[in-house]
């Protein structure tokens, strides 16, 4: 099976989930979270959600690490498949992007090489790390600036896969993945 057939079995699993059981796995997800020994970081690297596509609802994940009293990071989209980060802060304004993302409008600037952990999205993964993103390459190329030592903690309703098909070398594995069931490390 090629990662493209692999991307549409993905999102057909996801999109069998109700909205109730989006939000129920999401918060299962974000309390797993707290008992795991990830807080020890400064700066947290955190996606916002699409709901549209039934993605792991990040808002509870969120309150946790504003609870904790992180600095949370926030991704924007820019041309040429390119992200920006930015921190969050009270004043920080989040808007729709074309692709559907909540992004910040504006604000301070951290640099990838500042992030201590990284929450990553996936469509699935598998039992040795590697992952499965929506084929656009963002998240590598911006895990590829990234800290050698920085956690790269994927979030997925599902368990991992035996193995995803076409690893390439610029594919960045993950150091583990959260489920609302199990924590994996690799």
């Amino acid at each position: 099976m090629q990662k493209d057939q692999l991307r549409l079995i993905c999102l057909q699993n996801r999109n069998t989930l109700s909205q109730s059981q989006v939000e129920a796995e999401s918060l299962k997800i974000a309390n797993r979270c707290l008992g795991l020994p990830l807080w020890d970081g400064f700066f947290y690297h955190l996606f916002l959600s699409i709901p549209e596509k039934k993605e792991v609802d990040t808002s509870f994940l969120l309150t946790v690490l504003q609870g904790k009293d992180k600095n949370i990071v926030l991704p924007s989209v820019r041309d040429k498949g390119h992200l920006e980060h930015t921190l969050l802060t009270d004043a920080t304004e989040l808007k729709i992007s074309t692709l559907g993302i909540p992004e910040p409008v504006s604000g301070l600037s951290v640099t990838p090489e500042m992030l201590d952990l990284i929450f990553v999205p996936l469509l699935c993964f598998d039992i040795v790390g590697n992952r499965l993103g929506y084929g656009g390459g963002y998240y590598d190329r911006f895990l590829s600036q990234c800290r050698p030592d920085a956690k790269k903690i994927g979030l997925s309703f599902f368990g991992p896969l035996p193995r995803i098909p076409d690893i390439e070398e610029t594919d960045i594995p993950l150091d583990g993945c959260i489920t609302p069931d199990k924590y994996y490390t690799f």
